[in-house]
């Protein structure tokens, strides 16, 4: 019971996570601090996700990712829209590339399970632990851009959406314990790392901003108050 109960908890965040990041690229037009290659497989995993649920019958990965991949498509096509670098050849081969080796993999894993003598549920494990493994990789551009530049613009990151991306992990990484699927726990675990160092470096650098803000304003504020003393004295 608390199994289903992580599970549909997990299916529920997953599918409202990326609506923030929607928003703010969508309708904000904001894409700073966005990675080409993390929004690419952001659209190539839920492919492989729904596959792996058709193969294996799971519905919740199924209607989950059906959600989650139409988000990451818009969010892929805002960023590409706002910011022209990306549609240069080398960061398309980049992004394209990560996108092309998922499909491939899911379209193998397809054609396997339409041979004669082969059930969906054979082939499931084997794509789950590809797309695991892609999981890995797919967590790390984002925070490794965030940490590799430091100074780098994140007035297009959602904070919503990063905290509520850290709550779905935990509880996709609870689920797949206890159903014993290591696909899911095993690229839930990882995924969470992602988010909460990409939640750490929101915070640090937001309570950063708001800080140096202050001291400037403050600063101003001093000068004003000395500049009218003076004046008052005739100075």
């Amino acid at each position: 019971m608390l199994t289903h109960a992580l599970g549909c908890l997990g299916a529920a965040l997953s599918m409202s996570l990326s609506w923030p990041q929607v928003y703010k690229s969508c309708v904000q037009r904001r894409t700073g601090g966005l990675s080409s290659t993390a929004s690419a497989l952001g659209v190539a995993l839920p492919l492989g996700w729904i596959t792996y649920g058709l193969l294996s019958g799971e519905r919740i990965q199924i209607v989950t990712n059906v959600v989650t991949g139409t988000a990451g498509l818009a969010i892929l096509v805002a960023l590409l829209a706002t910011q022209p670098s990306l549609r240069s050849g080398r960061a398309l081969r980049l992004s394209g590339g990560a996108f092309a080796g998922v499909l491939t993999v899911v379209l193998l894993s397809g054609l396997a399970a339409a041979l004669p003598g082969v059930r969906g549920q054979q082939v499931a494990p084997l794509l789950g632990l590809a797309l695991a493994a892609v999981s890995v990789l797919s967590a790390i551009p984002q925070p490794l851009s965030l940490l590799r530049d430091r100074h780098q613009d994140l007035s297009g990151l959602s904070p919503l959406r990063w905290r509520m991306g850290a709550g779905a992990c935990a509880s996709w990484f609870a689920y797949g314990l206890g159903t014993a699927q290591p696909a899911v726990w095993a690229s839930a675990s990882v995924g969470l790392i992602s988010a909460s160092i990409v939640c750490t470096i929101i915070h640090l650098r937001t309570d950063r901003t708001a800080a140096t803000v202050i001291d400037h304003d403050a600063a101003r504020w001093r000068h004003s108050i000395t500049t009218r003393n003076l004046a008052m004295a005739g100075i």
